[in-house]
């Protein structure tokens, strides 16, 4: 765990795995040593430098000319190998391509648009939250975290009924793929073919039920913005980025809730921080852990040389929880001004997918306040292992009536 030696530039080594299960774990005293050992840090396993405080994390993501997109954003550098699918034409795409592509998406899921969606999403927490009700004792990911996204997100984009057990399957492959080629890459790759297959199919103009999310990105086929290989793409992007950060989002807030009762009870007395729990919970919790650029050129970071073409890591959890940044960062606080947390990213390719997990976040947690007085563990939490998100797999609870 200790630094070993330090380059010429400057650059402390670090032994450290960031892809490790014992990290995946706990990795909060990593993330700690990884900030507390220098700004920009050269991580020996895997050949890489890493920034962990707040101020790196955002310049990386803010300049996205040195530090691109296009070469992979995981380990994987799309320059030197051939990527395991066609690569995203939102998340590893530079400007102009991305800034084409990201404004169509940008419409689609415009505030208006989910100005829109907010009765039809309110209603289905409602539903969910009658169904807990009755259930009393159930799994919050399962049942919560996971049945509730699904139970909208998909009708709204579009998508047929049969075959959505494959979303959940796929966004994970997806996240894992990002990673180094261990255990959990391989196994999510080598189990990928039915999800490719369903999410390839599901994403063609022709199985999109019309007026949906996912047929408005096709009609801009039409005006000549993007091109007919091209929209099918974008499709598989919302069921990716729509997906895994609602549910890792809710996942992290209930999770949050039941731990600090204290929390839960300011906001069933002020329901108007429903937003702002969520989103609390998504800088304390970090869903995406990490996310990789790759340099275009010789760049100074911080102090730091970083030649041209090296990968950069960054660990946007531990930068979450950069004291430097936060006022008491390990205290989970749902009246905290969040501005700033990077647990969506920042810049250019800031999740597209954050207003749509911000809506089904903050009308979930309404619901719930609303008419639940307690949430309460009831038994030991299981962890999701997953090379870039963190969240669990299963969570026992048990609430009570308000």
């Amino acid at each position: 765990m200790s630094a070993s030696g330090s380059t010429a530039s400057g650059v402390p080594h670090l032994g450290v795995d960031p892809f490790d299960m014992d990290f995946f774990a706990d990795p909060y005293p990593t993330h700690e040593l990884l900030r507390e050992t220098g700004p920009v840090v050269y991580l020996d396993k895997w050949k890489l430098y890493g920034v962990a405080r707040h101020a790196e994390v955002h310049a990386v993501l803010n300049d996205p000319a040195t530090f691109c997109s296009s070469r992979g954003v995981g380990l994987s550098d799309f320059k030197k190998e051939k990527p395991w699918r066609p690569p995203s034409l939102i998340l590893e795409a530079d400007p102009p391509e991305h800034t084409r592509t990201r404004a169509v998406l940008s419409k689609v899921l415009s505030p208006t648009v989910m100005k829109g969606l907010r009765d039809r999403f309110a209603a289905a927490a409602e539903d969910r939250v009658d169904a807990l009700l009755q259930m009393r004792s159930f799994d919050a990911i399962t049942d919560l975290a996971e049945a509730y996204p699904l139970s909208i997100f998909p009708d709204a984009l579009g998508l047929k009924p049969e075959g959505r057990e494959h979303l959940i399957p796929y966004a994970s492959l997806v996240f894992n793929a990002f990673g180094p080629p261990n255990q959990l890459r391989q196994a999510a790759i080598a189990r990928s073919a039915p999800h490719q297959a369903y999410v390839t199919d599901q994403c063609q103009r022709d199985n999109l039920t019309p007026g949906g999310i996912g047929a408005c990105i096709h009609a801009h086929v039409d005006e000549g913005a993007i091109t007919a290989t091209e929209a099918p793409l974008l499709v598989r992007s919302l069921l990716s980025a729509g997906l895994d950060t609602t549910v890792n989002g809710i996942c992290a807030a209930v999770y949050c809730l039941a731990r600090f009762s204290e929390q839960w009870q300011r906001l069933r007395a002020d329901l108007t921080l429903a937003r702002n729990a969520f989103e609390e919970a998504v800088r304390f919790e970090s869903p995406v852990q990490t996310f990789f650029r790759t340099t275009t050129r010789e760049v100074e970071l911080s102090g730091a040389t970083i030649g041209e073409g090296e990968k950069v890591l960054m660990f946007l959890a531990a930068a979450n929880r950069d004291p430097r940044r936060w006022d008491r960062p390990d205290s989970y606080d749902i009246t905290r001004r969040t501005s700033g947390h990077v647990g969506y990213g920042s810049g250019i390719h800031m999740c597209v997918g954050q207003l749509v997990a911000r809506l089904e976040g903050e009308t979930m947690l309404s619901a719930l306040a609303r008419r639940v007085a307690s949430i309460e563990i009831t038994g030991e939490p299981k962890r999701r292992f997953n090379n870039t998100l963190r969240g669990l797999d299963s969570l026992p609870v048990t609430i009570t009536a308000a």
